[in-house]
């Protein structure tokens, strides 16, 4: 069979044969080059990538991200076993800042392993830098405090988000919650259709979102969520309307507060001397549940269909409390005076 010439070959394909005729090895790195620059073409994902290095290679390869902790494992014929150690390894590089590892598994390197690997780093970082990693909920705490955080820098807080998987141009929201339910569970119940990350800050789990379904929330979750904007401002309105959340209102968008997120700025001290306010503090919590029923709903008859009580049972209760607190509930100022009051006293408990 008559060799084609090199010079009726284009490009790259030319040069592998020239360089084949030098030398084997050259040869050999010149075809790992073509190999992944073929993968990155064709836009595979890294668990193509991975499966592909491992039958290159003819041992077991990894792909580990750090930031959602995704790894892929691969023997050349399938499934990896479960013990293994690396005899090569190389870090995956995004914008100068190691975001994973991939590694080759045999009983000793062999001399184009590195070579192998530093494409497959770069091919990696490629993928998560067009499609982000995969669309796990949960992510590395650092990474979304990072997304968050007032101090970062506008190019830091972009790469973070990329890296968890979000778009460049999306209008990301933060929703602070407490919740008995397992974060993930929760970030894919209330935005089912679109990326979510979860994480915990603390003790306030974080979700970071384009959408949520305020309806989906389940009955014994508080969640505060923040504006669409800027990420620092969204996860400080988030935080605030988190404070605001009550048994009877346990979902709170802080574009819903209005005047009443001013109540969030006021000083603890200045709010516990509070004549209205340090009243409240003597109340059973039978009366503190009657006067949140009758400020929630601004009518003694509500009020009672709330607490399942008959509405002169409640009026009487309203009236002994007047007496208590120093003012009549029922006149014109009752009400936005006791609401207050209310929502100064709990954000003081929060």
């Amino acid at each position: 069979m008559t060799r084609r010439s090199p010079r009726t070959l284009p490009g790259v394909e030319a040069l592998v044969v020239r360089l084949s005729q030098l030398d084997s090895e050259a040869e050999g790195a010149i075809r790992v080059v073509m190999f992944y620059d073929t993968l990155i073409r064709r836009r595979v994902d890294l668990a193509a990538l991975v499966r592909a290095s491992a039958g290159l290679a003819e041992c077991v390869a990894g792909i580990r991200l750090d930031g959602t902790g995704q790894t892929f494992r691969v023997a050349p014929d399938g499934p990896a076993p479960s013990a293994g150690r690396a005899s090569t390894t190389v870090a995956i590089t995004l914008d100068d800042e190691q975001i994973g590892a991939v590694w080759l598994e045999r009983p000793s390197p062999l001399p184009l392993d590195r070579l192998l690997l530093d494409r497959l780093a770069i091919a990696a970082a490629a993928v998560v830098e067009r499609y982000g990693p995969a669309r796990t909920t949960m992510a590395d705490p650092a990474l979304v405090e990072l997304a968050i955080s007032p101090g970062t820098d506008a190019a830091a807080r972009a790469r973070a988000l990329r890296l968890l998987g979000f778009a460049a141009d999306a209008a990301v929201r933060v929703v602070a919650v407490r919740s008995p339910l397992p974060l993930d569970q929760l970030g894919a119940l209330v935005c089912p259709a679109r990326p979510v990350k979860a994480a915990p800050l603390g003790e306030v789990g974080v979700l970071l979102l384009t959408a949520v379904d305020v309806s989906r929330f389940p009955a014994d979750v508080r969640a505060g969520i923040g504006t669409v904007g800027p990420l620092p401002g969204s996860w400080l309105s988030a935080r605030t309307a988190l404070r605001f959340t009550t048994s009877r209102r346990p979902v709170v968008d802080y574009c819903s507060l209005g005047a009443l997120a001013l109540l969030a700025h006021v000083p603890g001290d200045a709010a516990r001397d509070n004549t209205d306010v340090a009243a409240l503090a003597s109340l059973a919590a039978d009366d503190l549940d009657t006067l949140d029923a009758y400020c929630a709903t601004g009518s003694v008859r509500r009020a009672a269909d709330v607490l399942h009580l008959h509405h002169s049972s409640v009026a009487r209760r309203l009236d002994q409390l007047g007496k208590t607190l120093g003012y009549s509930l029922v006149s014109p100022t009752g009400p936005v005076r006791a609401q207050l009051a209310l929502t100064a006293w709990r954000l003081l408990e929060a």
